[in-house]
This record gives structure tokens, sequence and C-alpha cells, in this order.
């Protein structure tokens, strides 16, 4: 197993560990227990910079991870849907990529999207409106 490999499933199996119920309790607890021992060290600078210094230790590291997470996911979840537009006979198989487009393209075919359902929402009112006029017409 090759190094990549051995990091992609650290940083998979890390964001889930660190991602649970568990871990965000323990995070508490840690916060908690720093807050009551601040009378003891009479809230002297370095009672200030041991928090410090582990949160931003922990949040460099888990940036690193977690990217590493949502990049394969994204990654995963592109390929599906890439697989689902090619495998359906009507679907616009020049929309396999579309994460690759430059950002003026993706604006545009937003837009038709954004018409398009504006005019299926402009159907569905019109059946809907039919439908209700249909059954006042039946009940009376």
């Amino acid at each position: 197993m090759n190094l990549r490999e051995m990091f992609r499933k650290f940083a998979r199996e890390a964001a889930c560990a660190v991602g649970s119920s568990i871990a965000f309790f323990a995070a508490a607890v840690v916060v908690v227990l720093w807050a009551v021992l601040g009378p003891m060290f009479n809230f002297s600078d370095t009672w200030q910079l041991v928090i410090n210094t582990g949160t931003t230790i922990i949040t460099f590291l888990m940036v690193f991870l977690i990217q590493a997470t949502q990049n394969r996911d994204s990654e995963a979840l592109h390929l599906k849907l890439d697989e689902l537009i090619r495998a359906v006979s009507k679907a616009r198989t020049s929309l396999v990529g579309l994460e690759n487009l430059p950002e003026d393209e993706l604006k545009e075919l937003q837009s038709e999207f954004s018409a398009l359902q504006a005019k299926y929402a402009a159907r569905m009112r019109m059946r809907s409106e039919r439908q209700n006029s249909n059954s006042t017409a039946q009940a009376t």
C-alpha cells in the first residue's frame, strides 16, 4: 500500500472519528477542564497559551484531513452523477464533467435550468388549478 492510499484511509477514519458525538463531548470536556483549572493557574498566560496552542494545532491538521475527505467524496459524487447522466437516454451527456466548466458557462446553465424550473412549476400550478376546479365542479 502506497503513502497516498494510507493517507486516504487515515483521513477518512480520522474525519469520521472527529465528526462523532463522542469526539465533540471529549473536546467539550477538555475545554471545561481547562476553564476549571484557570483559577488554579491564576488565569496565567501559560494557561491561555495551552488552549490556544492546542486548538490551533488541531484546527490546522483538521483542515487538511477534512479537505482531503471532501475532495474524495466530491470526486466520487461527480463520477456517480456522470454515470447516471450517461445511463439516461434523454440526458444531455454534455453535462458530464460540468464541474470543470468556466464560471460564466456554469452561470449560463444555471439560468437555463432556472427557466426550466419556472416553466415546470407553472405547468404544475395549472394542472393543480384544473384539478381543483374539476373537483369543485364535480362536487356541486
